[in-house]
């Protein structure tokens, strides 16, 4: 039986959410953890609080789904189902609806059971119905985003044994996609992840956004998991994917596939901030795996530059703490070569969270003092009050130098979810 982890940072957002008028909208990439949050650990915590079973409504909605005796997907049918278990107006009722976007129409659906007063709704979304920006309009103003992530470090790392870096090396080898915890072998592992793409997600992709060239949907996957922790745009993935992999497409496609992956919640994309002239660089952004262990399967385990999986692994914790993240750059006027010039230096992450603000540098080794001097530089530029961060792959305690830099040791930041709140 594999090891069961509690996901206590999104049981504690489903928690503060509940009755709150709207519709809880549980989204991630299939297979990241959704169902298993909401079926399992949040039903069990009903249960705990005495909620009778039967007002617990589940209906799974995955094409994958087999237990499913009636076709859910059909809208009526789905509704009739509902409805004739919510007729008590004296209790109150609990539906989950999982992976509700294989249902037409699910909106209006929706929609009728949260407005009723005893009826709290949540619903799983694994696709672009659910992303942030058409959350209010298809929810009328009431849809609230829960947004799932695999397991983090300090989830994975719960209840093993083994040593911090030994835990490390399994973590950026493979990931966090919770179906790993039942697989025993390197190999097996390995396969996993890999059929993952190939049967899970590039053919629902394909599926719902009637791509016609597979193959490119294919080398823009690996384009962007090859360039993870590097600025791009179209035209630099459109010019790989040419002269690497010999798959021709045009700026708009490739645009358009980005959006798709990341409709999926399979990359997220982080913008290029100009810090002192308080601009976007619209073009020009850095993608980031939704999970390191799908990105080096992608790739067949090749390229574990261990820098760029570190700087995946922040970005990614820093999005399930709810910050906001960006790219910085901060501009300079410098002497160089005997003449002033404008030099650019790179923040890796300008984090927010509306209260708060950090520039984070991830420096996996400051084994010198010019590495130092070269990591340090771009903060030092940095003339507001906000806080800066270093975060370095080595184990250490965190400390603050005379610059009021805080230095901070990886593990140290993974696995304390208090740090940077």
């Amino acid at each position: 039986m594999a090891k069961v982890i509690n996901r206590d940072v999104y049981l504690k957002k489903l928690i503060d959410r509940m009755w709150n008028g709207e519709v809880k909208i549980i989204t991630g990439s299939r297979r990241c953890g959704k169902s298993w949050l909401l079926k399992k650990i949040f039903k069990d915590y009903l249960i705990s609080q005495k909620v009778p079973e039967k007002n617990i409504i589940i209906v799974s909605l995955d094409i994958e789904d087999e237990d499913n005796s009636e076709d859910f997907t059909d809208k009526e049918i789905l509704k009739k189902y509902l409805y004739d278990r919510i007729k008590s107006k004296k209790e109150r009722h609990y539906v989950f609806l999982d992976e509700i976007q294989e249902v037409e129409g699910f909106e209006k659906l929706v929609n009728g059971l949260a407005a009723k007063d005893n009826v709290d709704v949540y619903i799983t979304g694994s696709n672009s119905k659910f992303l942030s920006q058409d959350i209010k309009t298809i929810f009328r103003g009431r849809g609230d985003e829960v947004r799932v992530y695999p397991f983090s470090f300090k989830e994975f790392s719960q209840g093993r044994k083994e040593s911090v870096s030994e835990l490390w090396k399994e973590y950026y080898s493979y990931g966090g996609m919770p179906g790993l915890l039942r697989l025993k072998t390197p190999e097996q592992k390995a396969r996993y992840l890999q059929q993952l793409w190939n049967k899970t997600y590039i053919d629902d992709v394909v599926e719902r956004n009637n791509v016609r060239n597979k193959n490119a949907l294919e080398a823009m996957v690996d384009a962007l998991c090859s360039s993870v922790g590097s600025l791009v745009n179209p035209s630099k993935l459109k010019n790989t994917m040419q002269t690497v992999q010999k798959i021709k497409i045009d700026d708009e496609t490739v645009a358009d596939y980005i959006s798709y992956l990341q409709n999926a919640f399979l990359f997220e994309g982080s913008r290029r901030y100009n810090i002192k002239g308080k601009k976007y660089f619209e073009a020009i952004q850095k993608y980031y795996a939704v999970d390191v262990g799908l990105r080096n399967a992608r790739l067949n385990f090749r390229q574990q530059e261990i820098t760029h999986i570190m700087e995946n692994v922040i970005f990614n914790e820093l999005r399930s703490r709810d910050f906001l993240v960006d790219v910085g750059l901060v501009e300079a006027r410098e002497l160089q070569n005997g003449r002033q010039a404008y030099i650019q230096y790179e923040i890796d992450f300008i984090a927010t969270n509306g209260e708060k603000k950090y520039y984070i540098q991830s420096a996996y080794a400051l084994d010198s003092e010019e590495k130092r001097k070269q990591e340090l530089k771009s903060l030092l530029k940095i003339d507001d009050s906000f806080i800066k961060v270093v975060i370095l792959g080595d184990d250490i305690a965190t400390y603050t130098d005379e610059n009021g830099i805080i230095f901070m040791g990886l593990f140290q930041f993974l696995k304390n979810d208090s740090l940077l709140l």
